[in-house]
């Protein structure tokens, strides 16, 4: 284990740089290499959940240990089964041997105990119900029945195809979203982490609640490169939550902060972590599009969250903290240059492939050329296997994703789901958008981002096309709200692990965190009906939705928070919520009510607040 997981960890970081950076290799080549790494690391306990780490590590159950050794011996079968064969399976197509179909039998088994040991049971049970729907096609009912296929034929198609296993969201894996890691990998192992928390300290650290507008700025800006919500709680927390409850939040309130802001790194460019490659490959829109688009919505989630922050600061009479400790910047602004490279290579129309071997290779630079830390072999390989670890969940994801896709296209589900949503909705664009938010909450509590964006993609996303919607808009509709659901109780992983940092009760971190990113839930919305705000309108109509939209967010802050310039009253909070709806909706009549009912709440003095002292904490 000493020298397996690192030697593994280092042939990932070779084979990956290589096809990046010298001389790519095919899909059936790329995507099986790529999963047998990830797969036997994962198996190895390297990036799996907790309970299936302290297994290895203790050696509770010698049975466990066996299992995963015979899984990495099936792994390496049924992946370079493919790679050594690929040519003759593509030629016999449609005619798969019993070999064939046993290696694809274990490349399919070896996906899903994977996945089971990464992201948990609920991301199998999909699977599974995806594969028992097509087998048992002509026993459904409905619109749900089809004629059914062998499991014979489900293998061929899964695994000697590139429409399920080896199809596009473990494509994206394969290319991008490894060398992503790895380049966050090597960034933080040269102290970048620091940097962007002090960058962050310096823009917010000294104003009313500082730590807590650090804690959000700091998240936008690491979560962009990470695209883990719970990575980023994890990273940024561990010195944000503190600092916090110190300031004088509560210890849930200060945990909710964290969560939200995490979150919202997700669909921060200019990165936006995994799910925005697999979203500008799944359109085929490029990516300097979907990013550009995605802009104005992350900005305008974190204006709500800083708003917010700032309210239940002044609500609660927390003051600026002139002596809040800084991270030192100057002596790191030189890792600023692998972020800049791989910023300016998108922007010049270079792949996102080509961008991430060029950012890791400035960043390896940095770290061993540069001035400040210095690693020994042991740190390199530390950062490496760091690198691994983190994309171990995301291939499994992808790869189990990838059967309920392929499933989806052999049997069509995806027209049924869509036909069933616009069935339902009575061709109602508003239903349907509200039924697909719900399904997309509901999906991503149990998977992860990357994993319940593939699926939705292909099973909700083509009903808001057929209603009329934008594609772009439409995805970005649906990966807004996989992303959401981190925070959304009863399932809000982010939320729990900000709770745990700050010894929070978890339900109600999880309840405060989805307050705070309520504008995550309009956001979307807002898109739909005015695309305005994904640069899709003239000049003069995108600004209008801007200042606008921006005053809605910070109705809404209010609303949630209590507080304007004064504390509201309930009514003045449902006043708020109102017009934060009305001026998130594009129109002049919905716009001039937004802008009277803000005007009305925020220029009406109330009755004033006597300070709190700190014998007064209860109403944080």
């Amino acid at each position: 284990m000493r020298f397996l997981i690192p030697l593994l960890a280092i042939g990932a970081a070779a084979f990956h740089l290589w096809a990046a950076g010298v001389s790519p290799f095919t899909a059936f080549v790329q995507r099986p290499v790529h999963l047998a790494f990830m797969a036997a690391l994962g198996f190895l306990g390297v990036g799996v959940m907790k309970r299936d780490a302290e297994k290895e590590r203790r050696g509770i159950h010698r049975a466990y240990l066996a299992i995963s050794s015979v899984l990495i011996a099936a792994t390496l079968f049924s992946t370079f089964y493919m790679v050594l064969e690929h040519n003759a399976l593509v030629r016999r197509a449609g005619s798969a041997t019993k070999l064939d179909l046993a290696a694809g039998a274990l490349a399919i088994l070896v996906v899903l105990e994977l996945a089971r040991r990464t992201t948990g049971w609920g991301l199998v049970t999909v699977a599974l119900l995806a594969l028992a729907y097509g087998i048992l096609g002509p026993y459904l009912p409905g619109l749900l029945a089809h004629r059914g296929y062998s499991p014979g034929r489900l293998i061929e198609h899964l695994y000697l195809t590139t429409e399920g296993i080896w199809g596009v969201p473990l494509g994206v894996s394969a290319d991008f979203v490894y060398l992503f890691v790895l380049f966050g990998a090597v960034l933080e192992g040269a102290g970048g982490g620091e940097l962007l928390i002090g960058l962050a300290s310096r823009i917010a650290g000294r104003t009313r609640a500082g730590p807590a507008k650090t804690a959000a700025v700091a998240s936008a800006l690491m979560g962009s490169v990470s695209g883990s919500a719970v990575a980023n709680v994890v990273t940024t927390g561990a010195f944000t939550i503190p600092l916090m409850k110190r300031t004088g939040f509560k210890p849930h309130f200060a945990a909710a902060v964290e969560a939200a802001a995490s979150t919202g790194g997700q669909f921060m460019p200019p990165i936006m972590g995994a799910g925005a490659f697999i979203l500008a490959t799944w359109t085929g829109i490029p990516y300097v599009k979907v990013a550009l688009a995605a802009a104005i919505p992350a900005v305008l989630y974190y204006v709500a969250l800083y708003t917010a922050i700032h309210f239940r600061a002044v609500k609660v009479g927390i003051e600026a903290q002139g002596d809040a400790p800084r991270e030192p910047v100057l002596p790191r602004l030189h890792l600023l240059a692998p972020l800049a490279v791989i910023v300016a290579l998108l922007a010049l129309g270079r792949s996102p492939m080509r961008a991430a071997f060029w950012g890791v290779a400035t960043a390896a630079v940095t770290l061993l050329l540069g001035p400040g830390r210095k690693l020994d072999w042991r740190g390199i390989v530390n950062i490496l296997v760091s690198g691994a670890s983190g994309t171990v969940q995301v291939a499994a994801a992808c790869a189990a994703a990838g059967i309920v896709v392929g499933v989806a296209s052999l049997t069509g589900l995806g027209l049924r789901i869509s036909e069933f949503i616009v069935t339902l909705s009575g061709g109602h664009l508003p239903v349907a958008l509200v039924l697909t938010g719900i399904g997309s909450i509901l999906l991503g509590m149990g998977l992860p981002t990357t994993a319940a964006y593939v699926v939705l993609a292909a099973l909700g996303a083509p009903a808001l096309i057929e209603l009329g919607v934008p594609v772009l808009a439409a995805h970005l509709f649906i990966f807004y709200f996989g992303c959401i659901s981190n925070v959304t109780p009863p399932v809000a992983l982010a939320a729990y692990a900000a709770a745990g940092l700050a010894g929070a009760p978890p339900l109600r971190t999880g309840v405060t965190a989805m307050g705070l990113a309520a504008t995550g839930f309009l956001v979307p919305f807002m898109f739909v009906y005015g695309p305005a705000l994904l640069l899709a309108a003239p000049v003069h109509e995108i600004l209008l939705a801007i200042i606008t939209a921006s005053a809605g967010v910070v109705a809404l802050a209010a609303a949630v928070i209590g507080h304007a310039r004064r504390p509201v009253t309930w009514w003045e909070r449902a006043l708020l919520a109102a017009a934060a709806i009305g001026l998130i909706k594009p129109g002049l009549v919905t716009d001039l009510f937004g802008l009277s009912v803000m005007l009305l709440v925020f220029a009406t003095p109330g009755a004033k607040k006597q300070r709190l002292t700190s014998a007064e904490p209860a109403a944080n």
